[in-house]
């Protein structure tokens, strides 16, 4: 019962089977009998032990029925086909249902619906092929990388000017594609067997030379890119069946997908040594993260301390704190306060309180703050953040790792594409080296990684590869252009070589000394000002400031290594004192 209410979008927990034909005696064939499901399955019929297809000893006496409790923010459906792997997508969220607008709607957007219900690849239908929804239209510019394990984690807006002749349907196969992998018969979807596509079909891996190093790969394919994989060895999560298709694999690290690492394909192997993984997702101290929202720009504010993730008390909480905790995600220069568990109440433990930040804070932790508290989680703290990025930075989108994607350039407060004509590996290097990746970039043009929308700001780019910032290249702004011809870069390597940490280490002390020298100034003002509270505890902020530098220097390390964002705004910010 739990598997096919979660293979339908519904909460597992809690569901149970009605027998001997509750709901009524079907008619027609009886398909599957002696089911026998572990509960962690996401396809009946696909995953679980049973009979060959009609093959039972059953009247329509015997049919089954299942009771299933709501589902979940996030929970996906099909409906409108004629069977449950086709129809149109829904979404369900704070109670109801909604369908996706056929905005960007793609074959990776599919491809994550299907494998979210527990299909293969998908197939992209459009124009409300199956049907007009009712209600509300929840997402809409979808992106997926096609790796995310749920629709809602793929880039979306909410925001929308789509009607439901717009609603996007798939209809999904039953056979997997190529090169994918997935984790079966583990306790969670974080844990498993490995199991590989070839040729439409799952088989399975040797443990011959499987480390750690390999089964982090697989955490990345499968969108848990700041996870460390653990790997088991000798069938740990169960024996599987059919082929083994990989053996003696020996992956670097950097692939993005487990078949680019070295292996063969002949074995002396047996599936009592199926390779599995753990993926493990550890934080960094001081990182942040934005949860249950509706999109990626707003949520629960949590913090990363040793390891691990908890909130913030609202106490003391307002726009300024707002504004760090967007600036430090890469998500603009304008946040919004929420306060009093907005965005749901969090779990596990309050890592900060009284939190007084002055507004030029690189990171939430280096705002004055305490960790003693009288909070409780409906006083959880919240974020939206107004995402204006600035001109002349780069970002890249639609790749499967944020070393690859198309080209984006910020003019005017609004992101645009670049033009493929005359783009090279010079032009690729630098926006490498933009986003602190001190690499050779690859140069991909004719829209490779799906073409962009609204204006197309830069054509003929001809760099000489020595410059820091792409619109320092000779280019123009006039041209012939369409989307088809965007210009995409892959920045090979690691994207944090020594070069980039060294730079980024001085980048952080130089803009540690000029923080630390506003903030010296502003506690001179300050003290001769009125002696309110909220002031007295800004106020305190640079002694502790003062005294933790080593640790800081450590947090902004880590912080320029993980967030390519801020080590483009952090020498943004030196150009500009150099140039003063």
């Amino acid at each position: 019962a739990q598997v096919v209410c979660r293979q339908l979008g519904f909460r597992a927990t809690g569901a149970y089977y009605r027998g001997e034909a509750f709901f009524g005696r079907g008619t027609g064939n009886i398909v599957l009998d002696d089911v026998s499901c572990v509960g962690i399955e996401t396809a009946l019929y696909r995953q679980c032990h049973h009979r060959p297809p009609l093959v039972h000893d059953c009247t329509h006496n015997e049919d089954v029925g299942v009771v299933c409790p709501e589902p979940f923010d996030g929970s996906v459906r099909l409906v409108g086909g004629s069977n449950s792997s086709v129809g149109r997508v829904e979404v369900y969220r704070s109670g109801s249902w909604g369908t996706v607008c056929d905005d960007y709607w793609d074959y990776r957007d599919a491809s994550v619906v299907c494998r979210q219900l527990g299909y293969g690849s998908g197939t992209v239908l459009t124009n409300a092929h199956f049907g007009q929804g009712t209600g509300g239209i929840f997402m809409n510019e979808v992106a997926c990388t096609g790796y995310e394990l749920f629709l809602t984690n793929c880039s979306h807006t909410v925001n929308h000017n789509c009607s439901h002749y717009e609603d996007a349907g798939v209809r999904c196969s039953q056979t997997c594609f190529d090169g994918s992998v997935r984790l079966v018969r583990g306790s969670n979807s974080l844990e498993g067997r490995v199991e590989v596509c070839r040729n439409g079909s799952w088989g399975t891996v040797c443990d011959d030379s499987w480390d750690n190093t390999d089964a982090t790969v697989v955490c990345r394919q499968l969108g848990l890119r700041h996870a460390i994989g653990i790997a088991y060895f000798g069938a740990y999560f169960g024996q599987g069946t059919g082929s083994i298709l990989m053996d003696d694999v020996r992956c670097t690290g950097s692939e993005l997908n487990l078949t680019s690492c070295s292996h063969t394909t002949f074995h002396n192997c047996s599936h009592s040594e199926d390779a599995g993984v753990r993926c493990s997702y550890i934080c960094f101290d001081g990182e942040v993260r934005l949860v249950g929202g509706s999109s990626s720009l707003e949520g629960r504010v949590e913090v990363c301390r040793n390891r691990s993730w908890g909130t913030v008390c609202d106490d003391s909480w307002d726009n300024i704190d707002a504004t760090v905790v967007c600036r430090q995600l890469g998500l603009g220069s304008t946040g919004t306060a929420f306060s009093s568990a907005y965005f749901g109440q969090g779990t596990g433990r309050i890592v900060m309180d009284d939190v007084g930040c002055f507004g030029s804070e690189s990171n939430l932790i280096d705002c004055y703050h305490t960790t003693n508290h009288n909070c409780d989680h409906y006083e959880d703290a919240g974020v939206r953040c107004s995402y204006i990025c600035i001109d002349g930075e780069v970002r890249l989108v639609g790749g499967s790792s944020s070393l690859e994607g198309r080209v984006e350039v910020c003019r005017n407060g609004s992101w645009g594409t670049v033009c493929d004509d005359y783009w090279d590996t010079n032009d690729a290097t630098v926006v490498c080296r933009q986003l602190g990746y001190y690499v050779t970039g690859t140069p991909y043009s004719n829209a490779y990684f799906g073409a962009g929308a609204g204006s197309i700001v830069m054509a003929d780019v001809r760099c000489t590869g020595s410059e820091s910032y792409l619109t320092n290249c000779s280019h123009r702004t006039n041209h012939n252009c369409v989307h088809s011809e965007d210009a995409g870069v892959t920045c090979a390597g690691s994207g944090a070589s020594v070069e980039a940490i060294i730079g980024g280490v001085i980048g952080g002390i130089v803009f540690l000394i000029v923080v630390t020298a506003v903030i010296v100034i502003c506690v001179v003002a300050l003290n001769s000002k009125s002696s309110h509270s909220r002031a007295r505890a800004r106020q305190a902020a640079p002694a502790v400031q003062m005294t933790s530098i080593p640790h800081k220097l450590l947090v902004l390390q880590l912080e320029l290594i993980h967030n390519p964002s801020l080590r483009q705004k952090i020498n943004l910010l030196l150009h500009l004192t150099q140039i003063i």
